[in-house]
């Protein structure tokens, strides 16, 4: 048995197995070796900003993209050697809404069925027990083109589920949504996950999003992890309870050293005119910060504090914040949402 054949055999009791992944386009690294195993049934999500890997890593992952070097197992199959085994087991949600605007979501649905193969009856069954799931029972013979944003996520979502595959991928599922119909797709995926007997991955670059539904998070930069846990672990895996945020008028390199000798502060964060600092009990020890920022030739003009997010576990790591960037603007035509046809 060649060592490749060994590491598959030995995947079979996990959703995925990562080994030393790697995407490259050119010059250009845009995955860099990285490994992570996801056990079945688990609720698995990458944290980073646009740009970090995490679509490289999701279209390796579902076999649209062949890794440069490293091998990849899902639900049991190398992405690279049995891609058909593979995509009959998943379902992958893209950044792109892909669902037909000429067609009623019933008819979406049931052309999703189709490719899998499904016999009508089962079709049916399926279609409407997992339209009543996302709350679209009563839409369903409407044309797609007359939803909302967020009720084409759900319908998306339900279609990928037809064929019962055992492991789904989101893809920034909620990227472009407001806040609202984001929270609706949150509830749906924790009630699926405590419903049925699935494997989610998600990649996003929302922290809010990351801390809600996944029990364990990668955090990806620049291609690479650089951290992984639950969120839990990852917050209490840096110095400080708290961050305190202060926005100071004059701000030098001295004031920021002199917060940073205080014996409260674990480690300072400079960005333009704010000041932030890791600290123990921030709202006791707000004053004294105040103080040495005065005293230090400053002025405070605004103080916040709030316990440690996964946010911060990013600054400890890279220096910088995850910024919330606008919603791209994605096409609703183009995108990875329809299978291939099983044979290829």
């Amino acid at each position: 048995m060649g060592e490749r054949d060994s590491v598959e055999s030995a995947s079979q009791d996990k959703a995925i197995t990562v080994s030393g992944i790697t995407r490259e386009f050119g010059l250009a690294t845009a995955v860099d070796r990285i490994s992570f195993e996801v056990d079945r049934g688990e609720f698995f999500g990458f944290l980073g900003p646009n740009g970090a890997g995490k679509t490289t890593l999701i279209r390796m992952l579902t076999t649209l993209l062949k890794p440069t070097s490293g091998q990849a197992i899902v639900s049991g199959y190398d992405v690279a050697e049995h891609p058909s085994q593979v995509r009959r087991r998943i379902g992958v949600v893209p950044q792109a809404m892909t669902s037909d605007l000429d067609l009623t979501g019933r008819e979406n649905m049931d052309i999703y069925g189709r490719f899998y193969g499904i016999r009508s009856a089962e079709r049916k069954e399926r279609t409407d027990e997992l339209l009543e799931m996302v709350g679209l029972a009563q839409r369903a013979d409407d044309l797609v083109a007359t939803y909302s944003g967020g009720m084409r996520r759900r319908l998306e979502i339900a279609r990928v589920l037809v064929h019962r595959p055992a492991l789904l991928f989101l893809d920034e599922p909620t990227i472009g949504l407001d806040p609202q119909s984001r929270r609706v797709v949150w509830e749906l995926l924790k009630k699926l996950i405590r419903s049925d007997t699935i494997t989610i991955f998600l990649t996003t670059h929302y922290m809010e999003e990351a801390e809600m539904l996944c029990g364990r998070v990668a955090i990806i930069d620049a291609g690479k992890i650089i951290a992984m846990g639950s969120p839990p672990e990852l917050k209490a895996g840096i110095p400080g309870n708290d961050i305190v945020t202060l926005r100071v008028g004059g701000l030098t390199d001295d004031i920021t050293a002199a917060i940073g000798k205080l014996p409260f502060v674990h480690k300072v964060n400079r960005e333009e005119d704010s000041v932030s600092a890791s600290v123990e009990g921030g709202a006791q020890n707000l004053p004294g910060l105040i103080d040495i920022v005065r005293a230090s030739g400053g002025t405070i003009l605004s103080a916040s504090v709030h316990e440690q997010s996964l946010e911060d576990v990013f600054i400890h790591y890279t220096g910088k914040s995850i910024r919330e960037e606008e919603a791209k603007k994605v096409s609703f035509l183009v995108g990875a949402g329809m299978p291939r046809r099983l044979g290829g």
